[in-house]
């Protein structure tokens, strides 16, 4: 049984990720922060349930502390690492940027020397982002240059270049995967995609009344979670480590999925939506397309779940979600 190291476990990425191992014949363990609330959510089916008993575990440690990941290496002695963990939000990061450094940058590094240190024969997965990209044109592939337009950005250009100088420098097997904006109903609700798909669901519902945002004209490309992350477990299964982009070649405009989502349940954006000045970033990034090509060729990944697709499968999600809560029999229940 191959054991995986998942860190960032609780996130949206990390709680899928988690499934997909063990469905796979791994043994999981997820890395969890120590916190006073509850921030198991996404994984609390993988701890009650007794059939992944065996299957799932999670310790807490923590990407600032360097000796609680060696001491977890020493522990575990996994195949692989799935390094996930970040401060992921573009918009905190102008408010926190030397935490999010510390985490996104310097919480690379301490796991990389813990490796190091352990003699271990580990294949490391580690988490890179389109936002590297800022506002080099589209379409961005492997070799198009970096241009961070965040601290978010900044931090994971530069754990980026640390991956490829520890793979170079120490041979050691370490590879970057740039995945572009990746969403489902386990997206946090701060991110704008989950925050328009629930908006819409408590409108439509007399919940709410308004959604507040920035930025209309921000253009990404979105895809589903899910699919995202059978391309880290095949990045994975390469025979060399290498970098490659995970994206669906479309792009859409925040504009373009609020007007989706809201005609989706037969109501009028422009009645609902307001813009909040405080919403915009100090520096944002136009547009991101991502070219796959190489990780078609070389992986054999295809996104399979389009944009209308992915907006309706969230607000479907949400409205589910809301008539629970509003009929009083919410359970816990993952949302897919």
């Amino acid at each position: 049984m191959p054991i995986a190291l998942i860190t960032g476990v609780t996130g949206q990425d990390g709680s899928y990720l988690a499934e997909y191992l063990i469905n796979k014949g791994y043994k999981v363990f997820g890395l969890v922060r120590r916190s006073s609330s509850f921030n198991t959510g996404r994984i609390d089916h993988l701890i009650e349930d007794p059939k992944y008993k065996d299957k799932f575990d999670f310790i807490r440690a923590d990407m600032s502390d360097g000796s609680s990941l060696a001491r977890l290496l020493r522990m575990i002695k996994p195949d692989e690492i799935y390094n996930l963990a970040a401060q992921s939000h573009v918009k905190v990061s102008f408010e926190i940027p030397e935490y999010t450094s510390d985490i996104d940058f310097m919480g690379v590094i301490r796991l990389l020397e813990a490796v190091r240190d352990s003699g271990l024969n580990i294949k490391i997965y580690q988490a890179s982002s389109s936002e590297m990209f800022g506002n080099s044109p589209p379409p961005q592939n492997e070799n198009t240059p970096f241009k961070p337009r965040s601290p978010y950005a900044i931090a994971k250009v530069a754990a980026y270049y640390f991956v490829c100088n520890y793979r170079e420098a120490y041979n050691m097997w370490i590879a970057n995967g740039i995945l572009f904006n990746h969403e489902s109903p386990r997206r946090g609700e701060t991110f704008v995609t989950r925050k328009i798909s629930r908006a819409v669901a408590r409108i439509k519902l007399g919940l709410q009344d308004y959604l507040y945002l920035g930025n209309l004209d921000a253009k990404r490309d979105w895809g589903y979670a899910p699919e995202y992350i059978e391309a880290m477990w095949l990045i994975l299964q390469q025979e060399k480590p290498d970098d490659y982009v995970i994206a669906t070649g479309e792009t859409h405009s925040v504009r373009e999925f609020v007007e989706e989502a809201f005609n989706y349940v037969g109501l009028d954006w422009e009645k609902y939506v307001k813009i909040d000045p405080n919403l915009f970033r100090p520096t944002d990034v136009n547009v991101l397309c991502g070219d796959a090509s190489k990780a078609k060729k070389i992986l054999g990944w295809n996104p399979k779940i389009k944009f209308k697709d992915l907006v309706k499968l969230m607000v479907d999600a949400d409205l589910e979600r809301e008539k629970m809560i509003l009929n009083g029999t919410r359970k816990k229940v993952m949302f897919y």
